[in-house]
């Protein structure tokens, strides 16, 4: 009687570990921590990002979230709900949070943006456009009509020069099947207020402006490539978009309309990542150049200039040459060069668009 007491007790503590360790080893949606706050499922930040191989980053000060991976970039603030997701604005169901002092996201976010961004691509996918990215590109020719820019020691214009290089420019990316916007496709004055409207009101992809340079010291030479200067406040700029310029949200996916702060906090993370895409369009377009061109290049840099300031997609002024060197003046009176330097740009822009797309499809 004993011994069949003592083995119903045994075999009632084994069944009792068995479905204890069953409870604890279960595991969650695939393997990862849940909390449920306030009747949401929320997965922390950390554990997610490790689980997804996504680089990430917390800024305690603005609460703000950077997520990456690949050519992919992800936004979020706490407590909200408005994330952008490569440049695209989209609006979850539930805002980011923070639970027992860590970052906690809402599971829905995994399923409605992770999981369609870096789901796998099909093993026989072939990259045979490397533009479609982009599909409209806006091309600014500098100065004009009674601004005719710097003139060269033997009478050459800017104005003329930055003209003809991005007509050339415009017929190449047309042939590649980019809409191709010009500012001014004649001689005539347009303000940097009307360049910028034009650019802005058009939602292209990418803003090209196109110069020709100067300087007192003569011997100077060479093309260089500008971007945004670092030193320019995104913030600033945010809380004067948030003011004046329309976000062009799906407006059924709120509830009501977005608060003066919260369209000033998506605008500032739509500046932060046109910043640097800009640098990279930059940097191809330098690389294009400098491989296939014998001119000199001088690379990259930031300025404050106020095309580049105004434009609300991913924009570079690129400097062709400097008018006030004899040799490069000589070489800009040529129709060939001309076209060259054209076609170096439109090179850049392809190494950008394919650089991209190779990432994407290396996921």
């Amino acid at each position: 009687m004993k011994t069949k007491k003592l083995l119903i007790l045994v075999l009632g503590s084994w069944f009792l570990v068995l479905g204890l360790s069953g409870c604890a080893t279960v595991p969650g949606r695939e393997a990862l921590s849940t909390y449920n706050i306030g009747g949401v499922t929320y997965v922390p930040l950390v554990s997610l990002c490790e689980s997804e191989n996504i680089a990430w980053e917390y800024d305690t000060f603005a609460r703000t979230v950077n997520l990456s991976k690949g050519a992919h970039k992800i936004n979020l603030m706490v407590g909200e709900r408005l994330v952008v997701v490569d440049d695209m604005p989209q609006y979850l169901k539930y805002p980011v949070d923070i639970y027992q002092g860590t970052v906690v996201l809402p599971y829905k976010f995994k399923e409605q943006v992770l999981d369609s961004l870096f789901k796998e691509p099909y093993p026989e996918r072939k990259i045979t456009l490397p533009l479609t990215r982009i599909k409209k590109i806006v091309i600014d020719a500098g100065h004009g009509g009674k601004d005719p820019g710097a003139i060269g020691k033997r009478g050459l214009r800017e104005k003329d020069v930055n003209l003809d290089i991005a007509k050339r420019l415009s017929k190449l990316l047309r042939t590649d099947g980019i809409d191709a916007v010009m500012t001014r496709s004649i001689d005539n004055f347009i303000s940097l207020e009307r360049r910028i409207d034009i650019a802005n009101d058009s939602r292209a992809g990418l803003f090209i402006s196109i110069h020709s340079n100067a300087n007192r010291v003569r011997s100077l030479n060479g093309l260089e490539v500008y971007y945004i200067s670092p030193n320019v406040s995104d913030s600033k700029r945010a809380l004067y978009c948030a003011q004046h310029a329309a976000l062009n949200l799906d407006k059924s996916s709120f509830a009501s309309n977005p608060s003066l702060n919260l369209k000033a906090t998506l605008w500032d993370m739509i500046h932060t990542s046109n910043r640097a895409e800009s640098v990279r369009l930059a940097r191809g377009v330098c690389s294009a150049i400098d491989n296939n061109l014998s001119t000199k290049v001088l690379g990259i840099k930031g300025a404050s200039f106020y095309v580049l300031k105004g434009a609300r997609m991913p924009a570079i002024l690129i400097e062709a040459g400097f008018l006030s060197n004899y040799n490069e003046e000589r070489l800009m009176r040529n129709a060939y060069y001309r076209q060259q330097i054209a076609e170096g740009i439109e090179q850049g822009i392809k190494k950008y668009a394919r650089d991209f797309t190779l990432m994407e499809a290396a996921k």
